[in-house]
């Protein structure tokens, strides 16, 4: 019965100090409370090569993470926060050279430049390069696996200027 009244009284006291914080705190990441909304720009594509709809699908991908991962609205107009920027580099490229000049596997790269503002307080914008790379074998046509590769990429990128943003990294 003590254990129980223990219990509760252990929930009630970190309730109590989760809402009394200053900050949204979720895993690591640190909103200010006065933030309420963001956007996303739609990225351009300035790397030769890329799919034409690259840039969509990664700002597509970066809102949703940040939807699914904190309190944050999407607007169009007059938000907290903005996110904008380009893709800079779509690459294919050789790794791993065997004997006989074979390569062992290919790897995938894309890297972003991403512009962020934060209109509550000027002084925490930056903009920053971001990039990852995936591998894959040599056998694979490159566009049979190149969603694939694309959306494990595009998860890390989002992580990275998710992370930048909001744990200050």
């Amino acid at each position: 019965m003590v254990m129980r009244h223990l219990g509760t009284l252990i929930g009630y006291t970190l309730m109590s100090l989760l809402l009394s914080t200053g900050c949204y705190s979720f895993r690591g990441i640190s909103i200010p409370p006065e933030a309420e909304t963001f956007y996303i720009a739609e990225l351009k594509s300035r790397a030769p090569g890329a799919p034409a709809d690259l840039g969509q699908q990664f700002s597509e991908n970066l809102k949703q993470k940040f939807l699914n991962q904190s309190r944050l609205n999407f607007v169009e107009i007059d938000p907290d926060m903005a996110f904008s920027g380009e893709i800079t580099r779509f690459a294919v490229t050789s790794v791993a050279p065997q004997p006989g000049e074979v390569t062992a596997f290919s790897r995938l790269e894309i890297a972003v430049r991403i512009k962020y503002e934060y209109h509550l307080d000027e002084e925490d914008n930056w903009e920053n390069n971001f990039s990852f790379f995936t591998d894959f074998s040599r056998d694979d046509n490159l566009l049979d696996v190149q969603d694939g590769l694309i959306m494990i990429i595009f998860q890390q990128l989002a992580e990275d200027i998710f992370n930048k943003a909001f744990t200050n990294w």
